[in-house]
């Protein structure tokens, strides 16, 4: 069969797939729209630093804290509704976030839309397992993925524009965005197959314990909290690595974040499709460890252009890595419950490693430096690198 008839084969991409891809970009945009008026916000409350972080935090740990009862509910309400239900919470908190009087009233806002969001991110996971043909669904996984990034990638750059406009914008045009996604979202999937109650068989929810006996998931949960550790330790030291240690003013430190996420959307569709070729493992391997290298570079760095290249190329390792991982996770739970607690314990595993990467993280930068913080990170890559080497393949070849 020649590269054309197998392209020709392939199955197309199923429009609900692009429905859920627009709206993702939508959420993920407002998400960064907000993020820069969110800790200035919270100062406008006249309360101190670690306050204003705080509120940030709020959102994740809420996330962490909501997320056992996820499968539960989306079991009961079924994938789309719940996915619905969710981002209606995250407009809901966010528009309160906008008109919030005091200090409390905004971490407490803020902290029910992480309620929302855990619902919608477990929902639209189950959602993407459901309607992804087996075939492609690392190359979906890279385009769902992708329009994450982009997206976040965006936001800052729109919210910044907002800001000037008064600190409570951002959030109403947020959650103005999330409801026309929501209109969009329930108006183009009334009438496709995931409006359609799950299968009787499918019904039942694979268990955490059942779970865990498979090699492929028990990888994937631990590579899902070494990436949120991994991404949030980042977002947040890498700023702070610029400013302290290469001197360099804050607007330099955001341009180093654009190079790392453009290194990951570069990667991330390439390297989706290709997993559906040659297997999830090649890439989950490779990826993580050139996100390992990119990390334990930017530590021995002393120079701009160096840590803006090595900062490129850990973007690169996550891009390497993110669809692998969604598509195993799809294989693995692809009509064996993949709404139950199997999905939402990955979900909280990630969750983990994004709320305590910055905290153990930053602990150790300040305590022993950046040059320790980076090489634990890296090392903990290089751990989730040599997990998958024993794990089953999960791409079934046909």
């Amino acid at each position: 069969m020649t590269a054309t008839d197998s392209r020709a084969t392939q199955p197309r991409v199923p429009v609900e797939v692009w429905v859920l891809v627009a709206a993702s970009f939508v959420i993920a945009l407002g998400y960064g729209v907000v993020a820069p008026a969110l800790p200035a916000f919270a100062r406008s409350f006249d309360v101190g630093i670690a306050a204003a972080s705080a509120v940030v935090s709020a959102f994740a740990v809420m996330r962490l804290a909501f997320a056992p009862a996820t499968g539960p509910i989306v079991r009961r309400l079924g994938e789309r509704h719940a996915y619905i239900v969710g981002v209606l919470i995250v407009a809901g908190s966010t528009l309160a976030v906008a008109f919030a009087h005091s200090y409390w009233q905004l971490m407490l806002f803020r902290g029910l839309g992480g309620v929302g969001s855990v619902l919608f991110t477990v929902s639209s996971m189950g959602l993407m397992i459901r309607i992804a043909p087996a075939a492609i669904r690392g190359r979906l996984s890279g385009l769902y993925s992708s329009s994450f990034v982009l997206g976040s990638i965006s936001g800052p750059l729109l919210g910044g524009a907002l800001v000037g406009f008064g600190l409570r914008v951002p959030f109403v045009v947020y959650a103005v965005a999330l409801v026309i996604a929501v209109a969009v979202v329930t108006v183009a999937l009334r009438n496709s197959p995931l409006a359609q109650p799950e299968p009787v068989a499918e019904r039942a929810s694979m268990t955490v314990t059942v779970a865990l006996r498979d090699s492929a998931y028990r990888s994937a949960v631990f590579t899902a909290l070494v990436f949120g550790w991994a991404y949030a330790m980042r977002v947040s030291l890498v700023p702070l690595f610029f400013a302290t240690v290469l001197h360099q003013p804050a607007a330099i430190a955001g341009y180093a974040l654009a190079t790392y996420a453009v290194g990951d959307v570069i990667a991330m569709f390439p390297a989706g499709r290709a997993s559906d070729r040659f297997g999830r493992k090649p890439f989950l391997i490779l990826g993580m460890c050139v996100l390992a290298a990119g990390t334990i570079a930017l530590a021995l760095s002393s120079s701009l252009l160096v840590a803006f290249v090595t900062t490129a190329l850990s973007g690169l390792g996550t891009g390497m890595t993110s669809p692998a991982q969604q598509a195993v996770l799809a294989d693995v739970l692809h009509g064996r419950g993949r709404s139950g607690t199997a999905l939402s314990t990955f979900q909280m595993a990630q969750d983990a490693g994004t709320i305590s990467g910055p905290l153990i993280a930053g602990g150790i930068a300040q305590v022993l430096g950046f040059g320790w913080a980076f090489s634990i990170t890296a090392a903990l890559a290089l751990a989730a690198a040599l997990a998958w080497l024993p794990a089953r393949e999960t791409l079934q070849r046909g």
